[in-house]
């Protein structure tokens, strides 16, 4: 089973990447924030990979940026009736605005913020709080980084995404943000965390 791929994006499409690790190119499935987050073809990505067996017998790789990503996919996929690898990357896609604001709204039995913020509709925010209400921390999933980006509008994707269009490696840019969000500490704006990322960032 694969479950971390690290190598050179070699293609992207729409809903995938081919990233090419030990000589091997590995077609991976992320949802749209994320698959923007990786970079362009030649960049370096790293990413948690999840495998799901299709109907017909087939294989399908999904990458996620963080392990909270994959933590929260796993739980859309086995906790959330009827829902597949491809509906839960769809889920993750909306979820992903905000990790923490998404697990609180969820903890908390409140269907408002996930439609109104993250775009669920009605009957999918009930049954998303009836399958994961016992199972997400009213504090949020994972910390770090991720944690520090609380409001929707500074969300992590959001600064993953506008440091890696500016050119820089996911994993640099990862790994930058996580430094940065240890410094500044809990009562930090997501625009601190991002500017200091970017003095890491900038060639010595």
């Amino acid at each position: 089973m694969i479950a971390y791929l690290k190598g050179r994006v070699v293609a992207k499409n729409p809903e995938s990447a081919v990233i090419e690790a030990g000589g091997v190119g590995y077609e991976v499935f992320f949802c749209e924030p994320s698959l923007e987050s990786l970079g362009g073809e030649g960049a370096q990505a790293e990413a948690f990979i999840a495998e799901s067996i299709s109907m017909y017998g087939g294989t399908a790789l999904y990458g996620f940026l963080t392990r909270e990503e994959k933590q929260l996919f796993d739980m859309f996929r086995d906790a959330v009736p009827n829902t597949g690898a491809k509906k839960a990357l769809d889920y993750l896609g909306k979820a992903v605005k905000s990790l923490p604001d998404f697990t609180r709204a969820v903890a908390a039995k409140d269907p408002k913020p996930l439609t109104a913020i993250f775009g669920f509709t009605a009957k999918t925010a009930e049954k998303l709080i009836a399958a994961l209400k016992d199972k997400l921390p009213s504090s949020g999933l994972g910390g770090g980084a991720a944690g520090a980006f609380g409001a929707p509008s500074g969300s992590y994707t959001q600064a993953m995404s506008a440091l890696t269009g500016l050119g820089f490696r996911a994993a640099d840019a990862r790994a930058a943000l996580e430094e940065s969000a240890a410094e500044a500490g809990p009562a930090a704006t997501p625009e601190i965390i991002i500017r200091l990322a970017l003095r890491r960032l900038a060639p010595k």
